[in-house]
């Protein structure tokens, strides 16, 4: 990473000309003819093979947000929206199955396009919100602000607690649990009708939440001091808005936006990435539970690689450490923690 930020400017630009000529070539590529395609493939290298998928993928999920955008308040834009979603997932997965292979260029471009394409669906989905609809109301002819008796006015309250409230960046893909304070929350995704499927946790306050099996990925959204287990996640973890919380997890590539003063416990293949983040601090995986390492091995995750330590802060791009991350001091680290005995069912305090 310091070698890349001592590279000249020149060469930088040049480089990313030559990787967006290169997207362009590959991208007609993929759209020509099935024999034609399967011909080149057979002769491209790993990298030229993963851009070619990308570019389809990237055109694919361009494609559903036109779609999306072009659906007008009225109409029913969750079909869009879905179609959307999806394929940013296929995107996401794609890039967390290569990164391992990628040169770390590719990979920081791939997961920034990845990551705008996210964005871009968010936008999408707030511009075609319903909006309350028009109503006349009777106005009474009484003065705004009638003198009163000071006797009489009542105290001044606080405003309530500040929580996170639904909005609609939580219509995330999959199943999971959303919008609950203060509850247990357990699920055993290896007897789940939906293993194996996409899972969200989105606005949640004091929850302590236990996630055993395998996951295809998982985002998580608003989240206030929180306590997540999670046994594996086959592709990427997309974490947005959390503070206070811990979370011990594995997984193939980590990504993490606006989160403050946040352990992450991580066995995960790629490096983390985060952004716009403050007070967040890493440390290796500390999980168990009868059957993880078959989750872990099926998952692709039974190395334990270091990553855990070495996060891209994109938001910090000098030579010296950012100063957003640290790792936890060994002697404040988690022990080994043992969720074999929790069993699935959802509990409020």
């Amino acid at each position: 990473m310091e070698r890349e930020s001592e590279q000249p400017k020149a060469a930088g630009g040049g480089a990313h000309r030559k990787h967006l000529a290169m997207l362009e070539r590959l991208s007609k590529r993929s759209s020509s003819a099935a024999g034609g395609a399967s011909s080149d493939s057979t002769s491209a290298s790993p990298v030229e093979a993963f851009l070619a998928r990308f570019a389809a993928a990237k055109l694919a999920a361009e494609s559903a947000l036109s779609a999306c955008r072009a659906s007008s308040p009225q109409d029913d834009a969750a079909p869009s929206l879905a179609a959307a979603a999806a394929s940013i997932d296929d995107l996401d997965r794609l890039v967390a199955e290569s990164s391992h292979a990628l040169p770390a260029y590719e990979l920081r471009s791939a997961l920034a396009t990845a990551a705008d394409l996210r964005a871009a669906h968010r936008a999408a989905a707030s511009e075609i919100r319903p909006k309350k609809s028009f109503s006349f109301r009777n106005k009474s002819r009484a003065p705004k602000n009638p003198p009163q008796d000071p006797a009489t006015v009542p105290p001044a309250q606080p405003p309530p607690p500040e929580q996170p409230k639904a909005s609609i960046d939580a219509i995330l893909p999959g199943f999971g649990f959303r919008g609950r304070n203060g509850a247990t929350l357990v699920k055993d995704l290896r007897v789940s009708n939906d293993k194996d499927g996409d899972f969200t946790l989105a606005d949640l306050v004091s929850c302590a939440v236990y996630l055993k099996g395998k996951c295809r990925a998982l985002y998580v959204h608003k989240l206030r001091d929180c306590r997540v287990f999670v046994g594996a996640v086959l592709g990427s973890v997309l974490i947005e808005d959390v503070q206070g919380c811990t979370f011990v997890m594995a997984a193939h590539q980590i990504r993490i936006h606006e989160a403050r003063a946040t352990d992450f416990y991580l066995r995960v293949r790629s490096r983390p990435i985060i952004e716009d983040c403050s007070g967040v601090r890493f440390a290796p995986h500390a999980l168990k539970y009868d059957g993880i390492d078959e989750d872990l091995k099926e998952s692709g995750l039974e190395e334990e690689t270091g990553n855990w330590a070495n996060v891209d802060d994109f938001k910090w791009l000098r030579a010296v450490q950012s100063p957003n991350w640290c790792l936890v001091p060994e002697e404040e680290r988690l022990q080994t923690i043992d969720i074999s005995e929790i069993h699935e069912h959802e509990v409020d305090s």
